[in-house]
C-alpha cells in the first residue's frame, strides 16, 4: 500500500525545480505548501486569487515562493516563466472550475480550460528542462450516463455543461501532444481526474463546503441546493499526494505516465444532503440546513469514479474518510475564524496526513 506521504515527497522533490499553474487558488495553496515544505524549489503561475479571501493571502504564501501573476490565456507571458525558471517538473491546476460560472462565460471558460492547456503544452515542448508534466482536470470529463458504476480511464469523454466539456477538450488536447510531440521519451505526461474535493481554505461561490462555513459564521441556517445529488468527495490532501506520486513516479519512468482517476471509496459516495449533514455533525453549536431548490442549470445527479487502476499500480488507497475529511475541514475553517495562525494549522494538518 502507498504510504506517499511529506517525507517520500522530500527524498524526490527536495531542490527540484517544479511549476505550478493556478497556484493561487484553493489546491494550487495547498499544493505549493506542501511542496515548499518538502524543499522544492517552487514556482507559480497563475492569475490573481479567484476569491476574496483566499487562502494564498491567508497564509502568506507569496512570500514563500516565486510567485507569478499571469493568465494562462497569454501564450508569451507563460513562455516567459519557463524560459526564465526552466522547469523540471509541471502540474497543471489553472482552470475556470465552477461549473454555474461556465453557463454565465462559456467562452472565457474555454479559453482558459482549452487554450491554456495548449499554451502550457506547448510551453513545455519548447522547454528541454520539463521531463515530468500532469495535467489535472476533473471526474466531469466522462460521458454522464448516471449509472450506478464508477467511470474508468477507459470510457468516453464528453462532459455535458461548458466547464466539464471544455475538461475534456483538455484531456484530448494533452492526449493530441504527448502522441505528437513527446514519444521520444524526453518528456512523461499524464493527466489525472479527481472528485470533488474539501478542506480547509476553499471560500468559492456555488461550492457546498464553503457555502456552509459562510453561514456559520454569519449565524444563518444552511441552504442546500440539491441535495439528492450524489458525489464522491474526498479531503483535498488526497488527490494533491496523488499528484505528486504520479509525476514522481513517471519522473524516474516514462512507463508510469497515462490517465488516473483519483477519488474515494464507494463508501464516501454521499448525497449533498448527506454530507451537510455530517458537517453540522461535526461543527455543532446547533449547525442545521434547509432544501433551497432552485431549479438552476443542468448538473450531474450521480457521478463516481473508479478508482482500480491508480490502486493497482500504485497501492494508493484513500487514508482521510468523509467523516475525518469534514473534521479536518471543521478544524481549519473554525482556527481561521478565531484568528489562529493558519500557516501552522496547515503545516500540521499536512504533516498529519
Amino acid at each position: 500500500m502507498s504510504r506517499y506521504n511529506l517525507e517520500a515527497c522530500e527524498k524526490f522533490y527536495k531542490g527540484k525545480r517544479i511549476l505550478v499553474t493556478g497556484h493561487t487558488g484553493f489546491k494550487g495553496s495547498w499544493l505549493c505548501r506542501i511542496l515548499t515544505l518538502a524543499g522544492a524549489k517552487v514556482t507559480g503561475f497563475s492569475l490573481q486569487p479567484p476569491t476574496e479571501p483566499s487562502m494564498f493571502q491567508i497564509l502568506g504564501l507569496a512570500d514563500t515562493m516565486d510567485s507569478v501573476i499571469g493568465d494562462i490565456r497569454d501564450f508569451s507571458e507563460m513562455k516567459k516563466v519557463f524560459d526564465r525558471v526552466q522547469p523540471e517538473l509541471v502540474i497543471h491546476l489553472a482552470a475556470q472550475p465552477i461549473v454555474r460560472d461556465s453557463y454565465r462565460d462559456p467562452v472565457y471558460t474555454y479559453e482558459t480550460n482549452v487554450m491554456g492547456t495548449v499554451h502550457l503544452l506547448e510551453c513545455a515542448r519548447q522547454t528541454p528542462s520539463v521531463k515530468s508534466l500532469l495535467n489535472v482536470t476533473t471526474d466531469k470529463v466522462y460521458e454522464n450516463r448516471e449509472w450506478e458504476y464508477g467511470y474508468r480511464e477507459c470510457d468516453p469523454l464528453d462532459g455535458y455543461d461548458p466547464y466539464s466539456n471544455s475538461k475534456s477538450c483538455s484531456e484530448l488536447v494533452t492526449h493530441s501532444y504527448q502522441k505528437s510531440f513527446f514519444q521520444d521519451g524526453r518528456c512523461a505526461i499524464s493527466t489525472a481526474r479527481a472528485g470533488n474535493v474539501i478542506g480547509g481554505g476553499d471560500f468559492a461561490n456555488d461550492r457546498i463546503i464553503p457555502d456552509c462555513v459562510r453561514a456559520m459564521a454569519a449565524g444563518k441556517t444552511i441552504g442546500v441546493r440539491n441535495p439528492y445529488s450524489t458525489r464522491p468527495y474526498q479531503h483535498v490532501l488526497e488527490p494533491l499526494f496523488a499528484y505528486l506520486e504520479i509525476l514522481e513516479k513517471q519522473y524516474e519512468d516514462g512507463a508510469y505516465a497515462g490517465y488516473y482517476n483519483v477519488g474515494p471509496d464507494e463508501c464516501d459516495c454521499v448525497t449533498t444532503g448527506e454530507l451537510v449533514t455530517l458537517f453540522c455533525d461535526s461543527w455543532g453549536d446547533q449547525a442545521d440546513w434547509e432544501n433551497q431548490h432552485d431549479g438552476g442549470p443542468h448538473e450531474a445527479n450521480f457521478l463516481k469514479l473508479d478508482c482500480s487502476h491508480i490502486k493497482h499500480v500504485f497501492g494508493w488507497q484513500p487514508r482521510w474518510h468523509i467523516a475525518e475529511a469534514l473534521e479536518k475541514t471543521v478544524e481549519w475553517s473554525k482556527a481561521y475564524l478565531d484568528g489562529e495562525d493558519m500557516l501552522a494549522v496547515t503545516d500540521r494538518q499536512i504533516q498529519e496526513f
